[in-house]
């Protein structure tokens, strides 16, 4: 017991060391976790031979990294991947076997054991890149979702890649190793089975799968919810992760597609987000165990002995499949940065490619010798992968944005009304005013947006709008109005800023992302506020009071009660507002929230009684 307290110690205190050191220097979790797993195992020898044994516990971690993945897909959103699921992943991982397998040839291996190390080699780390992608918010942009794509593909080609090693056996190997440990998989008594039984059998573990996420699972939790335990809705959560991953362990299915395919099934449930925030933490702590297992179990023996080549070959390795992740992208039309982030995202080797080769070695398909010095060229390949995300951040993504910009465009249009932005909410507020007959001038800091509108009729012009020399060209000078749509915080304030600076008796009217951007805006001197979600939820409330039995009249009145107290309360609080101090210690603003808080139930309580509250009757800035 004290033995098992102590590594236990030992994991968590390096973590709890290493990674937040890690995350300040911008290195990233993952590498912080590699780095502690080196200095506990092979740097201080700390952790011995127990690494390997906690790493294969760990790599449950992976498993529901792929459930919560599943959880935030719809089907729908997997079926419109089904292109670069098959054929980007399908093509990454045959390339890079074929390529591996020429070199292996090249260097006098017998063809079965270099298309042996191809498979090995073929597949990326699941873990790192998923957790780095999710970490950076990358995940949802084109070049991590083509990531995740070649992700799943190789998750799902492993099971044929198993069944394939064995025919691979060579004779001379296969006696070399003959009497270890044989692959350790839930599977093995399905090895008497007829092909067409194992089918079968798999067909129908999979479509349990599914059956059972549709039709059982919301009668369950359901269920367990009304006990109000969230310990049991917990325990709940992994008995449905761990009893999917044990099902697919015992007919021969990948645990982590397994659950990746549960996820999906649920990803419309009401129990979704209640499920993903259940499994987070375990998640997260099994993934940080696993990366640290990585790096205190490197054998820093052979890496001693053979350095030159096991560095050689990684660095060869992240080349070679970083040059066909380039081509790929080329051909699939991932442009920009996206491209450069799929390519290094997915230039190492992964954790899966450990579980190949212990079973490659087993049945005969890899020497021993070749083994140990691919399972530090795997490690070393998963080490360069956080450097890589940092050469992608401080040096492609920069140079990538820079390339991307262009000289502002001469503006040759001139209006009454100037709008900076034409995102979602500027192209509503310029529609509506040409609509009525007003000339616009619309201004944007996106040149590929004012491209993209420009292809629909929509004239913009590229420019910071918060540039007065641009304003000035753009005709402000005799202007009657400036719009400022963006939603981009202080970019917005500091256009209405230079504005009214210049310009004292212009017309501002400025988007506001919140109370406390509205704040901003007004001590820069907007004239009119409009918060952008304001009104939509007023609406809501309007809406729900008619639900609950007010009657329309009634429920349009409360509202506008509501909309008429929050102008003069907003403007009240304004006046005591001060960035430099937080919302919660202002001792000033927190005193006139009480006071504003009572005159808006008694202005509500006046639109119920039925009282007039005209709008138009007090002009205020605040919207």
């Amino acid at each position: 017991m004290t033995g098992l307290l102590f590594d236990a110690f030992i994991y968590l205190c390096a973590a709890v060391i290493a990674v937040p050191i890690a995350k300040q220097l911008g290195l990233g979790s993952v590498l912080g976790y590699l780095i502690a797993g080196i200095v506990i195992g092979p740097t201080s020898g700390l952790v011995g031979h127990e690494a390997e044994e906690v790493r294969h516990f760990a790599e449950f971690g992976v498993v529901m990294m792929l459930f919560i993945v599943g959880l935030e897909l719809e089907p729908r959103t997997l079926w419109n991947m089904r292109q670069r699921l098959v054929g980007l992943g399908g093509l990454q991982v045959g390339l890079t076997m074929l390529a591996v397998m020429g070199i292996g040839l090249a260097f006098q291996l017998p063809w079965q054991e270099a298309l042996a190390v191809g498979m090995v080699l073929a597949v990326s780390s699941t873990a790192i890149v998923l957790q780095t992608l999710n970490e950076k918010g990358l995940l949802k942009s084109d070049g991590g979702q083509a990531s995740f794509s070649v992700l799943l593909f190789q998750d799902v080609i492993i099971i044929p890649m198993l069944a394939v090693l064995p025919l691979l056996a060579a004779p001379d190997i296969l006696t070399s190793v003959h009497g270890e440990v044989a692959h350790d998989s839930g599977a093995a008594w399905m090895d008497t089975l007829a092909g067409w039984q194992v089918a079968l059998i798999t067909l129908g573990a999979i479509g349990a799968v599914i059956v059972g996420g549709i039709y059982l699972t919301r009668p369950v939790f359901r269920f367990i919810a009304r006990a109000r335990l969230r310990e049991v809705f917990i325990a709940a959560a992994l008995l449905l992760v761990v009893g999917t991953a044990l099902l697919m362990n015992l007919v021969g299915v990948s645990p982590a597609l397994g659950t990746f395919l549960a996820g999906v099934v649920l990803a419309n449930s009401e129990y979704r987000h209640e499920l993903e925030s259940d499994i987070e933490p375990f998640k997260g702590l099994l993934l940080g165990l696993f990366f640290i297992t990585v790096g205190a179990g490197m054998d820093f023996g052979v890496l001693a002995r053979d350095a030159v080549l096991i560095v050689g070959l990684a660095l060869g390795l992240v080349l070679l499949k970083a040059a066909i992740l380039y081509v790929l992208a080329v051909l699939f039309k991932i442009r920009g940065s996206d491209r450069w982030l799929f390519t290094l995202a997915l230039a190492q080797a992964g954790e899966f490619g450990f579980v190949l080769l212990g079973f490659a070695v087993t049945t005969g398909a890899v020497a021993n010798v070749l083994s140990q010095q691919l399972l530090m060229v795997i490690a070393v390949s998963m080490l360069m992968t956080p450097f890589l995300f940092i050469l992608f951040d401080k040096v492609i993504l920069p140079r990538a944005t820079q390339k991307h910009t262009r000289d502002e465009d001469e503006i040759d249009a001139k209006g009454s009304v100037i709008i900076a932005g034409t995102g979602r909410f500027g192209q509503i507020v310029n529609r509506i005013l040409r609509g009525n007959g007003y000339e616009t001038v619309v201004l944007d800091l996106s040149p590929d947006t004012v491209d993209f509108i420009g292809k629909f009729g929509i004239k913009s012009f590229y420019g910071d709008a918060s540039r007065i020399d641009l304003l000035h060209a753009a005709g402000i000078a005799d202007a009657k109005m400036f719009i400022v749509a963006i939603d981009d915080v202080e970019k917005a304030t500091a256009m209405v800023r230079n504005a009214r600076q210049a310009f004292p008796n212009l017309h501002i009217i400025a988007r506001a992302r919140d109370r406390h951007h509205t704040y901003l805006l007004y001590n820069a001197g907007a004239t009119d506020i409009v918060r952008e979600t304001f009104y939509s939820a007023v609406s809501t409330g309007q809406r729900a009071l008619r639900g609950l039995g007010h009657p329309k009249a009634e429920a349009e009145n409360i509202a506008r009660a509501f909309i008429r107290s929050d102008r003069r309360a907003t403007r009240y609080l304004a006046e005591v507002f001060d960035p430099d101090i937080p919302i919660a210690e202002n001792k000033a603003y927190i005193a006139r929230v009480h006071e504003v808080r009572e005159v808006e139930e008694n202005m509500m309580r006046m639109g119920r009684e039925g009282a007039v509250l005209d709008d138009d009757e007090v002009e205020d800035p605040f919207e």
